[in-house]
């Protein structure tokens, strides 16, 4: 197994969401979540597949941001995971919800700080290290 480091490329003002699910639904239901939680709000989301042509999928409200969320899913490159940047919102605004979407499995971190993910490697595929 070989463990990496991947920064997520995000502006400073930028908060971010990272965390795992585990089905291809989630982008639908977490859209649904981000523009019912905070009226007019900015964001981007991008889940990766886990199985098949490992497609990343992205939503949201502003473009850049999606483009960002789906160039750093690229790069942690780890199924199952889903990465949300919000600009001008904060995650406590939309975590209680994101966490109690039905296929949303776990949340890693809801930060506006600089974040590294621990990216693990094996023969089987890529993996997102984290804890409860």
């Amino acid at each position: 197994m070989e463990l990496k480091l991947v920064p997520i490329n995000k502006p400073e003002e930028v908060n971010v969401i990272l965390g795992q699910s585990h089905f291809i639904k989630t982008v639908e239901d977490l859209y649904e979540i981000m523009v019912t939680s905070v009226p007019d709000v900015k964001f981007g989301l991008a889940f990766c597949e886990a199985s098949g042509a490992c497609l990343i999928r992205a939503e949201g409200t502003d473009e850049a941001l999606k483009s960002l969320a789906v160039e750093n899913l690229k790069d942690i490159a780890a199924g199952h995971s889903f990465l949300i940047l919000l600009k001008d919102a904060y995650p406590v605004n939309v975590l209680t919800a994101v966490k109690a979407c039905p296929e949303v499995c776990q949340v890693f971190c809801a930060t506006a700080n600089p974040v590294q993910v621990i990216v693990a490697e094996s023969e089987q595929g890529r993996g997102i290290l984290g804890w409860a």
